[in-house]
């Protein structure tokens, strides 16, 4: 009996022992591999990635469109330590993965402390099938988090685009990127069998418009077409608030498809580009003028077709003179003499001092990265008495399409600067005051009348305001201009009680034609359609 008893203790003993020798080795001498394979298997499975924050575009009901969303898609990866038999398996995945050699998949899968290698990222439905197929030891097909954007070319450059490397979420340009941590969230943590939970992203809703981004994207692409141009731009933005409706550009880039596309297709020319206006410019000086009480809307001079300042000789666009002419008129005809003579009434550096009022020097702070300034060097630099006549219309300095339609907004609303944005959360912010409302008035009443004179952006049943830009393009070493133009038109609607405006810019069209043949009957079409579309009512009886 005594005998019995001590053999099992002695048994009990030896097992307890045995076991604990188990322990020691899984938690203590082997325990940062099994650490590692544990963590390896929560990355795997994606437990570590946080769910990124959903984009959406919304309407003028309010209702939510998504723009960019989390979609999963299949990884194969291998466990070399269970991988049995090596140089085998790298012959069975070498026809599967054909990314990578027999040799170096044979060196991959012996590393026998590795316990996670990624094979195929981005497997086709016919690899993961093969996979599967081939029931490999240690090679398996599991899932990741990837972008997808179900409106494919639609608001990319306002989208951008974001990647996972099964960690954590990089954006990269656009909301994407200007919102990363807010829609990336916090990655998990995992350290041997403990994990530490991600933070998911919040979604974001954007005052981008579905219906008017794509129908801009429409009429922007034929446009350049058409005119064989090398590029464009439309924004469609709410003058009172600085919302921005749409920003549409071409050519656009498929964020699904990203890899593709040449990366300077993912710059947004909205925010990223800066160029001489031209023309449209005008609105800004005549607008100083008249707040400084230099001028008036009847103030007269006599036109005699050039101006010549500093040994430099000033044209009509036309090469016409007209002779004795108001401050409206020289709006109606777009009189480059005109826009100087209102200069020299407000004196370089009062006009210097608007153009910072209107936000020249200064960054709109839009959300949305990678925003530049344009310059007023010539005026700062080289203070000539020609340098100020032709910035008066718009040549020798330069804007960013965002900044010009927010200035022209300045106008449109009565004198505010406001901050745009695309992020709905946010609020309208005013910037700063450009010009009074009075000298608002009186510069919105001068537009209107250049439309109702050119008839070409007249609107039945509505008052509309615009002025149109043609602007040559600098030669690139500089010292004068080439036979290429830029083409801008601004306008807005009621033009006394703006619903929306519209800026459309079209890149170096063949032939260089007038903005009036090009960009004005692109901007009737698309105010047309968000007349409609809001169900603007009218604001005045038209004689026809």
């Amino acid at each position: 009996m005594g005998t019995r008893v001590t053999a099992l203790v002695w048994l009990f003993s030896l097992a307890f022992a045995l076991l604990g020798y188990r322990f020691y080795d899984v938690q203590l001498s082997q325990g940062d591999y099994y650490g590692k394979q544990a963590s390896a298997s929560y990355t795997i499975g994606g437990y570590l990635v946080p769910k990124r924050g959903s984009i959406y575009f919304s309407d003028k009901n309010g209702e939510q469109f998504p723009a960019a969303v989390n979609k999963e898609y299949p990884v194969v990866y291998a466990i070399p330590s269970e991988v049995e038999d090596p140089v085998a398996t790298a012959a069975a995945l070498a026809p599967i993965v054909q990314d990578i050699s027999q040799s170096d998949l044979e060196a991959t899968l012996s590393k026998k402390d590795d316990p996670y290698e990624p094979l195929i990222k981005r497997p086709t439905e016919e690899q993961t099938q093969a996979i599967r197929d081939a029931a490999l030891v240690g090679v398996y097909v599991g899932s990741g988090l990837d972008r997808f954007y179900p409106l494919g070319k639609t608001g990319a450059h306002v989208l951008g685009f974001a990647s996972t490397n099964e960690s954590y979420w990089l954006g990269q340009y656009g909301v994407e990127s200007y919102y990363n941590q807010i829609l990336g969230g916090v990655p998990g943590e995992a350290s041997g069998d403990k994990i530490k939970e991600p933070k998911n992203g919040k979604d974001i809703e954007l005052t981008i418009d579905p219906n008017i981004q794509s129908h801009s994207e429409e009429i922007l692409s034929t446009l350049v077409e058409d005119y064989r141009g090398e590029g464009g731009t439309v924004i469609v933005a709410e003058p009172k608030t600085g919302k921005i409706l749409a920003m549409a550009s071409y050519p656009s880039f498929d964020p699904n498809d990203y890899g593709t596309f040449d990366i300077g297709s993912f710059l947004n020319p909205s925010v990223q580009s800066i160029y001489e206006p031209g023309s449209i410019f005008k609105v800004i000086t005549m607008a100083s003028a008249l707040d400084a009480g230099k001028i008036t809307p009847d103030t007269t001079y006599y036109d005699s077709g050039e101006l010549t300042l500093n040994e430099h000789t000033i044209r009509n666009w036309d090469l016409k003179s007209y002779g004795t002419v108001t401050m409206t008129n020289v709006i109606e005809k777009s009189l480059n003499t005109g826009a100087a003579f209102a200069e020299r009434q407000l004196g370089h550096e009062n006009f210097y001092e608007y153009l910072k009022k209107f936000g020249l020097k200064d960054q709109t702070q839009i959300d949305l990265p990678g925003e530049v300034t344009g310059s007023l060097l010539p005026l700062e630099q080289d203070i000539q008495d020609i340098n100020f006549a032709t910035a008066s219309f718009g040549q020798g300095i330069s804007i960013t399409p965002i900044r010009l339609i927010m200035a022209i907004s300045a106008i449109a609303n009565g004198g505010d600067l406001m901050r745009p944005y695309v992020n709905a959360s946010n609020k309208p912010q005013k910037m700063g005051r450009a010009v009074s409302k009075d000298a608002s008035r009186q510069t919105v009443e001068m537009m209107v009348s250049a439309v109702d004179k050119a008839q070409i952006a007249r609107i039945s049943g509505y008052t509309v305001a615009g002025k149109t830009g043609t602007a040559q393009v600098p030669k690139t070493n500089g010292g004068g201009y080439t036979d290429e133009v830029i083409n801008t038109y601004v306008g807005f609607a009621p033009a006394y009680d703006p619903e929306f405006i519209i800026l459309i810019r079209l890149d170096k069209p063949y032939g260089a034609p007038l903005a009036g043949l090009t960009v004005v009957p692109t901007f009737r079409e698309l105010a047309q359609y968000v007349i409609n579309y809001y169900n603007v009512p009218p604001d005045r009886i038209d004689m026809e």
